[in-house]
């Protein structure tokens, strides 16, 4: 595996149903712990182009390239097992049991006594309580169910288990849209923790202030195409919201589809 190369590439993806094209050829990359931000209106095409990354849907035509390597996932299952998770802004976590089991969900340490397996609960509760400290997350009690935790506490749990078994590139969608100031920007701090990992991230929002404090490129869909892609520093909230309407924006448009445009291109 090449450490310079992209760490994903979409090229050319499309995806008809029928006479209808919710994609039509889409193409750009993600590096190793790069932050792009995924921004279209409704009906862009984005949440199309995630479960096609996600393993949720596959492409009609097109390339799918994850660590050097085409993939075709035919299921989430599969993209996760590849390192690809996604987070939801309804999140994927047990409500009912605490932060120890939602950590270990899948995956937990056992012993056996006279052939019974038995939790090794506090060796999973000190490896859960190392990940969390390690990304930055404070939960007074790891045996307190996750109903009774803040939102951002939960994206805080989803978003650390995920870096600590071993995660490539996390895909998040909307997951700020039920928090509150403070947790939104308790999250945009996790998101920068994530990246100085080496994991890549694609950040999907309707608010511009998010992608811009902490993205590094913005990927703009229009009517299933490619309308920009820029990096941050060189743009303004105002030449992405031409993009998202069909203005006149500054990127040449023979440059919006290459799919060789990470971060260090």
């Amino acid at each position: 595996m090449n450490e310079r190369q992209p760490l994903l590439v979409l090229d050319g993806i499309t995806k008809r149903y029928g006479a209808i094209e919710a994609l039509r050829g889409v193409s750009f990359s993600v590096d190793r712990g790069e932050v792009v931000a995924l921004l279209g209106d409704n009906g862009a095409g984005k949440s199309t182009l995630v479960k096609i990354i996600a393993g949720g849907l596959e492409p009609t035509t097109g390339r799918l390239v994850f660590e050097g390597r085409d993939h075709v996932f035919s299921s989430p299952s599969e993209a996760k097992a590849a390192g690809i998770e996604t987070v939801y802004q309804d999140l994927s976590l047990c409500t009912n049991v605490d932060v120890t089991a939602n950590f270990f969900m899948g995956r937990e340490l056992t012993r056996k006594v006279l052939g019974i397996p038995i939790l090794r609960r506090k060796e999973m509760e000190a490896e859960t309580a190392k990940a969390l400290a390690a990304g930055g997350t404070h939960i007074p009690s790891l045996r307190v169910n996750v109903e009774h935790l803040s939102g951002g506490q939960r994206q805080a749990i989803e978003l650390n288990r995920f870096v600590h078994w071993g995660g490539k590139l996390v895909l998040l969608d909307e997951p700020f849209a039920a928090l509150g100031v403070e947790q939104t920007r308790r999250g945009l701090e996790m998101v920068e923790r994530v990246r100085a990992r080496g994991i890549g991230v694609i950040l999907i929002t309707h608010v511009m202030a998010q992608a811009f404090a902490v993205a590094d490129r913005i990927v703009v869909l229009r009517h299933g195409l490619v309308a920009g892609n820029v990096r941050t520093e060189d743009s303004s909230p105002d030449e992405v919201v031409r993009l998202i309407t069909g203005g006149i924006g500054r990127i040449a448009r023979g440059n919006a589809q290459q799919p060789g445009t990470g971060a260090g291109t």
